[in-house]
């Protein structure tokens, strides 16, 4: 039996102690015909949004989705501090590694080289200095991010992740990152290897357990996160997951009025190409008509 398949079976017993500890309901699935089964989706879980619902994080964390995104050019230094200048409380970024081991933040893990202009090639193909020079790497970005901001690293490439705490703990940010990835079992194979925070990034779709019961693996794995697209996110789904002390985060809110309303879902924390929306949101100051 591999490591992930000895994690899923440690994780399965855990998790129905845990779904007993929390006296949690088994998640609701209507029969078909066919004999299907329908997994509950965020419409299962209705709720008004006027209604505030109380968060884990007070007040909810605001990621600049690859630097301010939306006000300066995404994963370069420049996004990183304007994002910070806007008063973004954290920043969100890709990571790879090169094929000399160095950790850069990019989003596509492919770039365009001079002696190869027709096509993209991996950054794991190419030494850190044969990038193009507007790609930072994780020690370049972190060493312009003051103490008080957190760090949300999707790790693209799992092979970065030693790199990417050798980097964190040369500067004391390991405490301030939260780790993202979308198999929530390979992350589980780091939890006794670093403080960071390690965050599953999904689709509600693909819970097909159902959210009861992944918030029941996440929380005997020790995986501290979830992340959802922001439409698959509810009120009832937030304090679901805040049954079992995960945190709950949503990414791609682009508009005020969604902002506003993860923030009365009692949501953990935003991920936004718009610092400025997203902190007016937080802060509780943004015009609820707009968006």
């Amino acid at each position: 039996m591999g490591r992930e398949a000895a994690n899923r079976a440690v994780s399965s017993a855990s998790a129905m102690s845990s779904l007993a500890r929390h006296s949690v309901a088994p998640a609701p699935a209507t029969s078909t015909t066919a004999g299907r089964i329908h997994q509950p989706t965020a419409a299962t879980y209705p709720d008004p949004v006027t209604m505030r619902h109380p968060s884990l994080r007070q007040p909810p964390i605001g990621f600049a989705h690859r630097g301010a995104r939306a006000h300066a050019r995404e994963n370069t230094i420049g996004a990183f501090t304007t994002a910070v200048a806007m008063g973004a409380s954290g920043v969100e970024a890709d990571v790879w590694i090169t094929a000399d081991g160095t950790v850069v933040v990019d989003h596509d893990g492919r770039v365009r080289v001079s002696w190869l202009p027709r096509r993209r090639t991996p950054i794991a193909a190419l030494v850190r200095d044969q990038l193009p020079s507007h790609i930072p790497t994780l020690a370049e970005m972190l060493a312009v991010l003051p103490g008080h901001v957190e760090v949300s690293l999707d790790l693209k490439d799992m092979a970065a992740l030693p790199g990417v705490l050798a980097d964190a703990r040369l500067v004391g940010a390991e405490a301030r990152l939260w780790l993202c990835h979308a198999r929530w079992e390979a992350l589980a194979e780091w939890r006794d290897a670093t403080v960071a925070r390690l965050v599953e990034s999904t689709r509600l779709e693909a819970m097909r357990e159902g959210p009861e019961r992944r918030a029941a693996h996440l929380e005997a794995a020790g995986i501290d996160a979830v992340n959802l697209p922001v439409g698959d996110w509810t009120g009832g789904l937030t304090t679901l997951f805040h049954r079992f002390d995960r945190y709950c985060l949503a990414w791609d809110a682009q508009h005020e009025r969604q902002l506003l309303d993860l923030v009365r879902m009692g949501i953990d924390g935003v991920y936004s190409d718009h610092v400025d929306r997203m902190m007016k949101a937080i802060t509780g100051v943004a015009d609820p008509t707009a968006g």
